[in-house]
Parts: structure tokens; C-alpha cells; sequence
């Protein structure tokens, strides 16, 4: 059973373009007999063999835990790095979910380039997680179960256990005589894994005694639909992407079904936003087909909104209220405007942003209070700055959010779109004119 664990492994890393290898090591059974395994293996060793071990401090005995790693490690001749992290539970999504955000970021920054970081996911716990994505509501991506081998970080996530069973790793770690440590919550029942675990799979394999079998055929099916689904949805992404980072609004919503959640979960992914649970997505298509031409609306969920605006749809993190009323001298010098709104710059006429005071007396920024107006140089008319925004198509978030400049009460410039005469003047006067560096957020996409 020892020689099938390894010549498993040995198979994978023999053809394996892997710049180096370590092992997600928690101290518990499984990526114990995970380590023991590949520490077994010339070709793992040669690749650098590590360990990388979390302390969550999420209970008293976790020195006592990274302890027990740095022994087992020595004991193996094989280096341990120990990462220390902070578990933010208060951020909605639960203690174990959160440690296993903590947990992962901590990998990916630990993760050498071209390295293989090797998890020890085993075939019972493709089967819980398969079950938990059905009972979550999950579509074919959420019930294709854990991927055998993914880009992570600046790596690559393997998990070559995944077909192999919780008993086998039993066994090994029996005749091997592994001293291993059991994890607490691994039997506390307040998380659903551990319902599933010791409740629920129990009696399901009762009654089916291949319900793991049949689970795990489902999962494959799903993963090859799923994969087939990904190609379709990066092609339809391609084509329905507009300026700005925006989403054809009509083009996703005329896309199939199985196609709409897809599309824009990659598209949201691409921008770092989270993507949005049913309740929202189906908000969102459902604004989009039938909100008036005036209107914009906005789907938010934690993390991220999507508002619907000239056909398109454009995705941001949430953004700030504006304080009621806002303004700041400015001598030219960079300034840093409120909530999301970006920096205000004097672009010289070499070039570049000017560091130091230029205007003398200082002119006055604000935002948006309504009703502003603006006769731009080389116009023959004063022009609603209302009208100018519609024409000039610039996003209502991003209106409300550019800077007026004025000299006395006469608004000279709106940001470094448009420019009175008398502002030219005054610009030219101090050889430097207006550049809004708009926040990324801010930024219509």
C-alpha cells in the first residue's frame, strides 16, 4: 500500500514542470502521510521538498501544533517555514471560511516561482465537497469538486491525493507509525462539513453503499461541462467587452442561460471584484432588461456593485457617499480630493506634474452642487454643464465626482475637460494647466 501511495506520486512529478515543491502541512493525518510520502521520493527531494505550515491562532494549542510540524519536518530532514496569520470572522462569511482565506493568501505569498504547492484533499473529501456545493446551490464549475492541478499564485496547486481514500492514508499512517495531531474542530458539529462528515455521508452510503462512486461520477461530468463552458464563456466575454472595461448590457442578457452567471463572473474576477450570489445576479439581469433609458441603476453585494448605464454594464467596488459640500484652495500643488474622487494635478508645460504652488492667489475646487455652467474657450455660448456631461457621455458616478475649479465664483474649468477663456488665461499665465487623475474606482468600467 506504501509502494501504490508513492509510485502514485512518483508517476505525477516525474513528468511534472514543476521549479520546486512543498506541502500545505496543517500537522493532521492527511498531509502528515502526504509529507512522510513524497519525503520518500528522490525526484521530491531534488525539487526542493518543503513544508509550509499556518498558525491560525484560532485555539490555545497552536504553538503547541507548529511545535509538533517543526519536529516532524526535522525529523524528516526537511525544511518548515511556520506563517502566522490574523482570521477576520467578523467580515459575514464565517470563522471557517475566513480561515481559509487567511490560509490561502498566506500560501500564495509564500510561493516561490514555477513551485508546486501540494495539498492533501483525498477522495472522501472531493465527495463532502461535491455535496456541500449541491446543498449551497452551486452550478457545473461548484459540483466538478477540486481541481487535481490549478495555476496558483505565482505556482501551481496540486492535489495528487484526490483519488486516493481516507482509509488508505489510515494505513499508511498506521504502518509507518506517523504520530499525527487531530484537529478540534474536526469533530465539532457547528461546521457543516463535519454534519456531512460524520452524519449524513454515513447514512447515505447505508442505503447506497456506491454513493461516493456515483457522487464522484457526477462531479466528473460536471467538471468536463464546466471546462467546456469556461471556453464558451471566455469567447462571449471577448466579444461583449466595450471601452472602459464595461459589459454589453443587451449581449449578456441575450446570452444562454447557462452562460450569463459564467461570463460575468470572469468578467468581474478580471477587475479583482467578487462576484454576486443568485439573489443578485438574477436582480441584475432582470434591471438590465427593463430599467428606462433615464435610469441607472445599481446591484451591490459585499465588495463590489454593478451599475447599468448607456447600454453597458460597469462594475466598481462600492463607492463612498460625498460629503454634502466640499471645497479646498489650490495653489497647483497636488490635491487629494474626497472619498474616491481622485487627485488633481497641475501638468506643466514640460510635462510634468507640478510639486509646488503655481496659482497666486490660490484658485478654489469643489464638486458638483447642480445648476453650474460654462462658457468653454472657443464657444460662442454658456453651456449647462448638465447638458455637456450627456453629450460628452461621462458617467453620472463620475460627474458627481469631478472637480470644479474656480477663480473667485467664477467656475474657470471643469476638471480638464472643459476650460473657460478666462481660465486659458489664467493657465497660460502660470504655464501649467489642470490634469484630473481620476481614482481607479472612480473610472467607468
Amino acid at each position: 500500500m506504501s509502494a501504490n501511495l508513492q509510485r502514485t506520486l512518483a508517476i505525477t512529478l516525474a513528468g511534472s514542470p514543476a521549479a520546486g515543491l512543498c506541502v500545505a502541512f496543517s500537522g493532521g493525518r492527511d498531509s502528515s502521510v502526504l509529507l512522510h510520502a513524497l519525503a520518500q521520493l528522490p525526484a521530491a527531494r531534488e525539487l526542493g521538498l518543503r513544508a509550509l505550515h499556518v498558525d491560525h491562532g484560532l485555539h490555545a494549542g497552536s504553538a503547541d501544533w507548529a511545535a509538533h510540524c517543526a519536529r516532524f519536518c526535522e525529523s524528516l530532514d526537511l525544511p518548515l517555514a511556520s506563517l502566522r496569520v490574523i482570521v477576520d470572522s467578523a467580515c459575514g462569511e464565517g470563522v471557517e471560511a475566513a480561515a481559509r482565506r487567511a490560509r490561502y493568501e498566506a500560501f500564495a505569498e509564500s510561493l516561490r516561482d514555477g513551485e508546486w504547492l501540494a495539498l492533501a484533499h483525498h477522495r472522501d473529501d472531493q465527495v463532502e465537497t461535491v455535496l456541500l456545493k449541491l446543498l449551497r446551490g452551486t452550478g457545473p464549475d461548484g459540483l466538478g469538486g477540486m481541481r487535481a492541478r490549478r495555476p496558483f499564485g505565482r505556482g501551481t496547486l496540486w492535489r495528487p491525493l484526490l483519488e486516493t481514500p481516507r482509509d488508505e492514508l489510515d494505513r499508511y499512517a498506521a504502518s509507518h507509525g506517523i504520530e499525527f495531531l487531530e484537529d478540534p474542530a474536526n469533530r465539532d458539529p457547528r461546521f457543516a462539513r463535519n454534519l456531512l462528515r460524520h452524519e449524513l455521508i454515513p447514512l447515505l452510503e447505508r442505503h447506497w453503499p456506491h454513493a461516493g462512486t456515483a457522487i464522484l461520477h457526477s462531479s466528473r461530468l460536471c467538471r468536463a461541462a464546466a471546462e467546456h463552458m469556461a471556453r464558451e464563456a471566455d469567447a462571449s466575454l471577448a466579444l461583449l467587452q466595450r471601452e472602459q472595461r464595461s459589459l454589453d448590457a443587451d449581449g449578456w442578457c441575450g446570452l444562454p442561460e447557462a452562460l450569463r452567471a459564467p461570463v460575468l463572473d470572469r468578467w468581474l474576477r478580471d477587475q479583482d471584484l467578487p462576484v454576486p450570489a443568485d439573489a443578485q445576479r438574477r436582480e441584475l439581469e432582470r434591471q438590465a432588461s427593463t430599467a428606462a433609458e433615464d435610469a441607472v441603476p445599481c446591484i451591490a453585494w459585499p465588495g463590489a456593485e454593478v451599475r447599468i448605464w448607456d447600454g453597458r454594464l460597469h462594475a466598481s467596488p462600492p463607492l463612498p457617499a460625498l460629503p454634502a459640500i466640499w471645497q479646498s484652495p489650490w495653489h497647483g500643488e497636488p490635491l487629494e480630493l474626497p472619498e474616491d474622487c481622485g487627485t488633481l494635478l497641475a501638468r506643466t508645460a514640460d510635462g510634468a506634474d507640478s510639486a509646488r504652488a503655481i496659482f497666486d492667489p490660490p484658485l478654489e475646487v469643489r464638486l458638483r452642487r447642480g445648476g453650474e455652467r460654462i462658457k468653454p474657450d472657443g464657444d460662442a455660448h454658456t453651456r449647462e454643464l448638465r447638458d455637456l456631461f450627456q453629450q460628452a457621455r461621462v458617467p453620472p458616478w463620475v460627474r458627481e465626482r469631478c472637480p470644479m475649479i474656480y477663480a473667485g465664483d467664477k467656475l474657470i474649468a471643469v476638471a480638464d475637460w472643459w476650460t473657460s477663456e478666462r481660465g486659458r488665461a489664467i493657465f497660460d499665465a502660470c504655464g501649467a494647466r489642470p490634469r484630473w487623475q481620476l481614482a481607479k474606482a472612480t473610472q467607468a468600467g
